[in-house]
């Protein structure tokens, strides 16, 4: 029999006879509880309100004489409510003695008492009558003769009840008790018999299975202690125990396979390690460096001194890596070997993974860093394993890809610009960063006027830039931009440090020169199309071949006797010389008009539609730039403030596409060109808030609409209410009010509605220019006696700022 039927048969009985004591004494148990209840909830409290019957009789007896003797009505009332509560009291208590009657005796005095109580009361009814009937001296000896009879006759059956009552719960306790101490003795005796029976079956089981294990697990300790895996554990019987021993012994065997599987596994790594190209060592604890390692390390560092080393002094020593930097690192080694792996993923960001190494002879290496983490089977780190490779050549690669990269993005923006426009825009570029290194130049302290012309310029620099689509001159002039941004929010006297503005406007003075050197020596283009010279002070001009053929085919057609002829050649001729050098104002405004798709993007609305009337107005091409400088903040914000959002703008009934207007016209010997737009109109209540919050006005001070408008004139006024690329900073109309004072214009504002103090007003922006800036293209004078342009009936948008 094995050891598992000999258990088996023993817990068998051991059930059985657990189960019989157990259901004999859950019977003895269950009688007792029962007699229990019984006598709590039955015989005591019967016996309990049998006592109380007795008091309720007396109650009766005073209520009653209460009755006889009352002196007056009131308390006669009273008695006789208190003799109709008690009746009913006294009925139902014997109504309750009846149903826990537990015999006949105490059934036939419940009867009993039933009659005396129905005479009794009915002796106290005559009683009354006679009260009533004002014959006291009748019924005082009423009350003593027959209702006292009845009393005393009530009274010796309640008392005879009582008494009966005591006695069942005398008897009922006696019996419980009996019975409580023999269902005690019963469950000691059952308890005694399990307790031999289990310290039996406790003894059996020492003998047949825990001497045997105990046996078993000293020599398993003994081979486990001594690595002694030759060893195997005798097999004294073949029942559980002992097939758990062969089972154990064909272990070792397997360990002993595994064992030399392991050192032959030992041994290839140590081979690979030797002879893979690459870098590989592990980190212990107190951040040194195991003995093995691969043997290409020695390469990298170009040293055999490498194990038992420091990894901060190996593989960080000799590095551009700064002290904090360092200790972050040597922290983070030391925070993950031997805690739990969640440690090195939280730290892992701080372990460098690629440094700059200076080898012996002054060489750079650039080593890359793996990091990765060795635990145990309770996930703790025990080791770092760090891979390095030598990528410096690699990084070098990367870097000369990445510049023949970029080289080709600048080649194909310079490609996507007309030579003219380029040309034009490198020119601008160059005049406004020779403006800023005049200022740097003449002020020690810049003040605030110095610096808000240097940001003026930076930003139509950036302005000009992205209408081009220059994106890598872009950011760089953005970044000098951000700088005087700051200057001017810091303060001037505080803030300006010469020496780093001349750097940073080298740096964007070298990006432009070097889109200028894209162009004209890879891409061959040295200058406006059809120049000879580069244009110096309006000595040359660039001349349309077509024009010269027209007027040479004009003289060869006149014969010298045709007077008339001559002067139709003159003027004609004439006209054509004028129009030399000049290009239409939709030429000149090309570059800012077709950036308004890419902005209008950005900023998450629908390009919006340009119309230039030119009224036949042809522009001088030496005034193109400056034009366009202006226009590229008039047009950029006319989108960015003036145009609402596709919804916003179908939501009030207008196209989801906004339109702008540009009309040009002479007035007054001067040029006008207005423009306007047709978004919801200037924000005079927005304007007005800012006035007020930067003391400008009083906050309760009248001013007309139009001295509001003329705040956005100031300089860093914006309404914008978050700082972007294209606004936000404080830059907008008074850069454009600056650029025409310099080419001795103007700019006003006009409103085009009769809406005065509404919070947006429709208007228009004039911009005045000289009047020599442009020619009829019909040949006719320019002056004070030039048609007046017709005004445009739009609106500008919201604040230009």
């Amino acid at each position: 029999m094995t050891i598992r039927h000999r258990i088996t048969l023993l817990v068998l009985l051991m059930f059985v006879a657990l189960a019989s004591i157990g259901g004999y004494a859950t019977y003895q148990a269950r009688r007792s509880a029962d007699q229990v209840r019984e006598v709590t909830q039955g015989v005591v409290p019967s016996a309990l309100a049998s006592s109380d019957l007795v008091a309720e009789v007396k109650d009766v007896q005073l209520a009653t004489m209460t009755l006889v003797y009352a002196p007056d009505a009131n308390m006669v009332s009273q008695a006789q409510a208190q003799l109709t509560t008690k009746q009913e009291q006294l009925r139902r208590s014997l109504e309750v003695q009846a149903r826990a009657a537990a015999s006949h005796a105490q059934k036939g005095l419940v009867t009993q008492a039933d009659e005396s109580l129905a005479n009794y009361f009915a002796a106290i009814d005559e009683t009354e009558k006679m009260k009533a009937a004002g014959k006291n001296e009748l019924a005082q000896a009423f009350l003593f003769a027959d209702v006292g009879e009845y009393r005393n006759e009530l009274e010796g059956i309640v008392e005879t009840m009582r008494i009966e009552k005591n006695r069942q719960k005398d008897d009922a306790i006696g019996a419980l008790n009996g019975m409580l101490a023999t269902t005690t003795s019963a469950i000691g005796g059952a308890t005694a018999v399990a307790i031999a029976m289990l310290i039996g079956i406790g003894v059996l089981l020492y003998r047949q299975i825990t001497r045997p294990l105990m046996r078993m697990q000293s020599e398993m300790s003994e081979i486990a202690s001594k690595q002694d895996f030759t060893r195997r554990v005798p097999v004294a019987r073949m029942d559980e125990i002992g097939r758990s021993i062969a089972a154990f012994n064909d272990m070792i065997e397997k360990i002993e396979q595994s064992s030399l599987q392991l050192k032959q596994k030992t041994a290839d790594i140590q081979a690979m390690l030797q002879n893979m190209q690459q870098g590989i060592l592990t980190v212990v604890d107190g951040g040194i460096v195991h003995g093995e390692y691969s043997a290409y390390l020695e390469a990298i560092f170009e040293s055999e001194d490498i194990a038992g080393r420091d990894v901060m002094s190996l593989v960080f020593g000799d590095t551009s890596l700064d002290a904090d930097t360092r200790s972050q690192v040597e922290a983070a080694i030391h925070a993950c070997i031997g805690e739990d792996a969640i440690n090195f993923a939280f730290n892992e960001h701080l372990l460098v993974n690629e440094v700059a190494r200076a080898m012996a002879d002054g060489r750079i290496k650039t080593l890359d860093l793996s990091w990765s983490a060795i635990t145990d089977e309770t996930d703790t780190v025990m080791r770092l394993m760090l891979c390095v490779r030598d990528v410096t050549e690699l990084r070098r690669l990367a870097a000369e890809s990445t510049e023949q990269k970029r080289q080709l993005e600048m080649i194909g923006e310079i490609l996507a610009v007309s030579q003219d426009k380029f040309h034009q825009f490198v020119e601008s570029a160059k005049g406004f960063i020779h403006d800023n290194e005049r200022i740097i130049g003449q002020h020690e302290h810049a003040d605030e006027s110095a610096l808000a012309e240097l940001f003026r310029n930076m930003h139509t620099i950036k302005g000009n830039a992205r209408t081009y689509g220059l994106r890598h001159l872009t950011s760089i002039v953005h970044e000098a931009e951000q700088r005087y941004d700051e200057m001017r929010r810091l303060g001037a006297g505080e803030a300006w440090d010469r020496e780093a503005s001349i750097a940073e406007l080298a740096r964007v003075k070298a990006a432009v020169e070097h889109y200028a050197t894209i162009n004209e020596v890879n891409l061959g283009r040295t200058g406006p199309v059809g120049s000879v010279h580069q244009p110096q002070s309006g000595r040359y001009m660039v001349v349309d071949r077509s024009h010269i053929d027209e007027s040479l085919r004009l003289v060869d057609s006149v014969g010298e006797d045709d007077l008339l002829g001559l002067v139709g050649m003159r003027d004609t001729v004439r006209r054509t010389l004028r129009l030399l050098d000049t290009e239409s104002f939709a030429q000149a405004l090309s570059g800012p008009i077709d950036s308004l798709p890419s902005l209008a993007s950005e900023l998450g609305k629908s390009a919006p539609t340009v119309t230039i009337d030119d009224n036949g107005y042809r522009l001088r091409r030496h005034a193109s730039g400056a034009l366009r400088d202006v226009f590229t903040h008039l047009l950029r914000n006319s989108v960015d403030h003036g145009i609402e959002s596709a919804d916003e703008r179908t939501a009030v009934g207008k196209p989801a596409a906004g339109a702008i207007e540009v009309e040009v016209g002479v007035d007054a010997g001067a040029l006008q060109i207005t423009l306007s737009d047709d978004g919801r109109g200037l924000a005079l209540a927005r304007i007005r808030s800012i006035a007020v919050e930067r003391g400008w006005i009083e906050p309760n001070q009248e001013i007309g609409d139009e001295a509001v408008a003329r705040f956005i004139f100031r300089a860093g006024f914006s309404t914008a209410k978050a700082v972007t690329e294209v606004s936000g900073r404080g830059v907008g109309m008074d850069a454009v009010k600056e650029m025409l004072e310099r080419e001795h214009g103007r700019i006003e504002l006009r409103f085009t509605d009769e809406r005065r103090g509404a919070e947006f007003r429709r208007f228009q922006t004039i911009v005045y220019l000289p009047e020599a800036w442009v020619v009829d293209s019909l040949g006719a004078p320019v002056g004070r006696d030039a048609p007046v342009a017709a005004s445009v009936k739009a609106a500008r948008g919201d604040a230009l700022a």
